[in-house]
C-alpha cells in the first residue's frame, strides 16, 4: 500500500498552477526554443482565467458583480483544475500507473477534465454519472475516448444501482484507480494553490465576498480557505440547489446538475461557508438564460444558482463591496436541455404563451370520415388491428376495456397498438395474426385536456410519443398527431 501522498507539495501541481509558477505573479509566459510563446501542452493551460463586471445584471444592486469565468479553461469548466491535479498527485504517489484506468462518479464537468488528462497521459476512462446529466456532456466525453456509465439519480447513495456505489466496484478492477473528487484532498488543495492566489491577484486583494455553487465543496473550501488568510472579513456564500442536503433538511431530487449533495464529502469543510443562498431549479435555469442574453455569456445551470445568490447577497451590500461569482462552466453542455423551450416547457420552466390554441381547437378543426377514435379492445386479434390500422390510414390506436365504446374515459383506456409495434411481432412470429391485441399491448398513449396549451401537446409530440389521447372533461374524444397539429397550424 502506498503512503499517503502530501497534497500541500506544489511539485504534484506542476501541470495544474504551472512549472515553477506561482499564481501570485501573473499568466505564465512560455517561449520554446525559438522564441515563440507557446504552451508545451493543453495541460499548461490551465487556469488564469479572467475576471469580468457583470454590470447589465447587477444593474438593481448597489454594488457591480464581477465573474470569474472558469468555461474559459481548456475543458470549459472549473473541474479542469482538479482533473489534472488529481492525476499527477496519483502518478506521484504509485496510485496510478502507465496503462492504468481512471474510473470516476461525475457529473460530467470532472469527467472532462481527467479525460484532457488522460488522453494526454494514454490512461483508459470509466466514468460513471447520474441520469440527470444531459446527452450533450455524456457525447462530449464520449470524444474523447471515455466510456460512460449511466445510472439512477433518484436512488440511495448506499443503493447498488447509485453512481457512487457502481464506481466503486467499477474501480476494484486491475489496474484501475479512482481519483474520488468527494474525498481527494488534492481537490481543495489545487484552489487553494491555484484558484485562490489568482483570484487574490486580480482583485488586488480588494475583495469583500466570494459566491460559488457548492458540489464537492473543493472549490469553496479551498478558495475560501485561501482568501479568509488575507482577509479574515472576507465572506464565502454558498449557493444551493433546492433539494440539496446542505441548506436544508428537505433532501429530494432536483435538475440543476453539478452542486448540491446529498451527503457531506470530505473535500468539503461547512465551516468555511459564512451564507447559504437556496435557489430553485426554476430561478437558476432562468439565471443561466438571462445572464447569455444579457451579458453575452453563456453558462450552464449551476452558474445560474450561484448568480442568484450573488444577486441576493449584493442587494444587502453597499456600492463600493466587491463581490466575486465564480461561473463554473459553459452553457454548451445544456444546449438540449435549459437552452431548449421543449424541454424547459416539459418541466414546467416555461409558461405557455406562444398563442398558439389549445389542443381542443386543434381536435375541432380535424376533418375526414374517421370516427371520433378509432379504437380495439383487449379480446380483439392483431389481424383486426391491423385491419383497422389500413382501412382508417392510422398508425396507433388506443385500447378500451371490454364493452367500453365512444364513451370512454381515460380509465377505460388499456394501452395502445402501434404499426411499428405490430409489424415487429408479425415478422419475428407468423402465428402471431390470431393472438389477442392483449398480448401484443403497447404502453397507454399520454394525455392531454382539451383545455390545455397547444405547447403542451407540442412538448410531449417532440419528446418521442407517436401521438396523444384527447379527452374532454373525463370523454375520450381523439387522438392528436403530428400532422394534426401541422395541418391546424398551416390552416389558421
Amino acid at each position: 500500500m502506498n503512503a499517503p501522498i502530501d497534497v500541500t507539495d506544489r511539485s504534484i501541481y506542476s501541470r495544474s498552477i504551472g512549472i515553477e509558477h506561482d499564481p501570485s505573479q501573473g499568466p505564465r509566459v512560455h517561449r520554446d526554443h525559438l522564441g515563440r510563446e507557446v504552451a508545451p501542452d493543453l495541460l499548461a493551460l490551465m487556469g488564469d482565467t479572467p475576471l469580468v463586471a457583470l454590470d447589465k445584471l447587477s444593474r438593481d444592486v448597489p454594488p457591480t458583480i464581477v465573474a470569474k469565468l472558469e468555461m474559459l479553461n481548456p475543458g470549459g469548466s472549473v473541474k479542469d483544475r482538479i482533473g489534472i491535479a488529481m492525476v499527477e498527485a496519483a502518478e506521484a504517489a504509485g496510485e496510478l500507473r502507465p496503462g492504468g484506468t481512471i474510473v470516476e462518479p461525475t457529473s460530467g464537468n470532472t469527467g472532462v477534465g481527467l479525460a484532457i488528462a488522460a488522453a494526454r497521459k494514454g490512461y483508459r476512462c470509466i466514468f460513471v454519472v447520474p441520469d440527470k446529466v444531459s446527452q450533450d456532456k455524456i457525447s462530449l466525453m464520449r470524444a474523447y475516448g471515455a466510456e460512460v456509465v449511466v445510472c439512477p439519480t433518484a436512488v440511495d447513495p448506499k443503493d447498488p444501482r447509485s453512481y457512487y456505489e457502481v464506481s466503486d466496484r467499477l474501480a476494484e478492477q486491475p489496474g484501475a484507480f479512482k481519483p474520488n473528487q468527494y474525498f481527494n484532498q488534492a481537490n481543495p488543495q489545487t484552489h487553494i494553490m491555484s484558484t485562490g492566489p489568482e483570484l487574490w491577484r486580480q482583485t488586488g486583494g480588494n475583495i469583500d465576498a466570494f459566491v460559488c455553487g457548492v458540489g464537492t465543496g473543493g472549490t469553496a473550501t479551498g478558495v475560501g480557505r485561501y482568501l479568509k488568510e488575507r482577509n479574515p472579513d472576507l465572506k464565502v456564500i454558498g449557493a444551493d440547489p433546492e433539494g440539496s442536503l446542505y441548506s436544508a433538511d428537505d433532501v429530494h431530487p432536483y435538475l440543476v446538475e453539478g452542486i448540491g449533495e446529498d451527503f457531506w464529502p470530505p473535500t468539503f469543510d461547512p465551516d468555511i461557508v459564512d451564507v447559504w443562498e437556496r435557489v430553485s431549479d426554476q430561478e437558476s435555469f432562468a439565471m443561466a438564460r438571462r445572464c447569455t442574453r444579457e451579458e453575452g455569456i453563456l453558462i450552464g445551470g449551476s452558474g445560474g444558482t450561484a448568480l442568484v445568490g450573488a444577486l441576493r447577497y449584493a442587494a444587502t451590500q453597499p456600492e463600493d463591496a466587491s463581490i466575486v461569482v465564480l461561473l463554473p462552466d459553459s452553457g454548451r453542455g445544456y444546449l438540449t436541455k435549459l437552452y431548449d423551450d421543449t424541454w424547459m416547457t416539459e418541466h414546467g420552466f416555461v409558461e405557455h404563451t406562444s398563442g398558439a390554441g389549445s389542443v381542443g381547437d386543434v381536435m375541432a378543426s380535424k376533418g375526414g370520415d374517421l370516427p371520433p377514435v378509432v379504437h380495439l379492445h383487449p379480446d380483439e386479434e392483431v389481424s383486426a388491428a391491423i385491419g383497422l390500422l389500413k382501412e382508417y390510414g392510422v398508425s396507433q390506436m388506443p385500447v378500451f376495456a371490454g364493452g367500453v365504446h365512444d364513451d370512454a374515459s381515460p380509465d377505460d383506456v388499456l394501452g395502445s397498438v402501434r404499426e411499428s409495434a405490430l409489424l415487429d411481432v408479425a415478422l419475428r412470429d407468423p402465428a402471431a395474426m390470431t393472438k389477442p391485441i392483449a398480448e401484443v399491448l403497447q404502453p397507454p398513449l399520454p394525455m392531454v385536456s382539451t383545455d390545455d396549451a397547444l405547447d403542451r401537446a407540442l412538448a410531449e409530440l417532440s419528446s418521442g410519443a407517436p401521438a396523444l389521447l384527447a379527452h374532454d372533461t373525463g370523454r375520450i374524444v381523439g387522438v392528436l398527431t403530428r400532422a394534426d397539429v401541422l395541418a391546424y397550424l398551416a390552416d389558421r
